[in-house]
């Protein structure tokens, strides 16, 4: 009985042993996952009018696949530029418009994604909508990629203007032809916004807000979007018409990593 009870607690103990080894990185995973600083919100809390087409959730964007970090289709923003967007949004509203966001804070490990991606030359399956003049090795040199984002510091958005109703918007299947991203708005992929010129996330210099080539509805849409948010303390990024990020910023020098999560929000006071 003795050898028997001996061989059955060392069991027991190498059991426990495995077990605590297999838990541990879990463990350590839940409890080291950062959340967001106290200032920042979800943009439904704010302006539940707001359209949500969270791009990097899905694989419809220039990688090809859903993004590193974005694990719910959330918009999140510090809570000045969340109240600056509904600003914007009820003067949209009165004149038959809505605000619709592609994308707002975006974890670091979003962008390193982005990099890997970019370093990754064979990797060309989008290639035909998002950046089909743009050779793959010029994207860091042309601005295109970089290591660091205004989204990561949770003041930035990315968005556009859709006349109401809003009409669906048809899903991206992985593998279906593409079509350039600067096509006439009834030859590129469908999206319910009004014509800005390009597609989002456009990589071409036709995407530059004030490009002179941009001229008449699609100028003026552009306008429409860059005045009324620019109005609310919002600054365009001159190269890209869809790019805003408030002004003063909360958090001008920090690069947040917690994931696109309601658990990111979850548990404050």
């Amino acid at each position: 009985m003795t050898r028997i009870s001996t061989a059955v607690r060392g069991l027991v103990t190498t059991l426990a042993a495995l077990l605590a080894v297999t838990a541990a990185p879990a463990a350590a995973q839940a409890k080291t996952e950062p959340k967001a600083p106290d200032d920042f919100v979800a943009l439904r809390s704010v302006d539940p009018t707001i359209i949500q087409e969270m791009r990097y959730v899905t694989p419809h964007n220039f990688v090809g696949e859903p993004i590193d970090g974005y694990r719910q289709p959330l918009c999140i923003l510090t809570r000045p530029a969340a109240e600056a967007l509904h600003k914007a949004q009820l003067r949209l509203l009165r004149q038959g418009y809505s605000l619709k966001v592609y994308d707002c804070y975006r974890p670091q490990r979003a962008v390193d994604h982005f990099v890997r991606w970019a370093k990754d030359l064979d990797d060309q399956e989008m290639k035909a909508e998002f950046y089909p003049n743009v050779d793959k090795t010029r994207l860091f040199a042309d601005g295109y990629i970089a290591e660091k984002s205004g989204h990561s510091r949770g003041s930035t958005v990315d968005l556009t203007i859709v006349r109401l109703p809003a009409k669906p918007t048809r899903p991206y299947h992985p593998g279906q032809p593409l079509a350039p991203c600067f096509a006439p708005q009834d030859e590129r992929f469908p999206d319910n916004s009004v014509d800005m010129g390009t597609g989002y996330d456009c990589f071409d210099t036709l995407s530059h807000t004030l490009d002179p080539r941009i001229q008449g509805t699609q100028r003026a849409n552009r306008l429409l979007l860059k005045n009324t948010l620019e109005d609310v303390g919002l600054v365009n990024l001159p190269e890209e018409w869809w790019h805003f990020t408030y002004k003063p910023e909360p958090h001008p020098d920090t690069y947040f990593d917690f994931p696109v999560s309601a658990r990111s929000l979850a548990g404050r006071h």
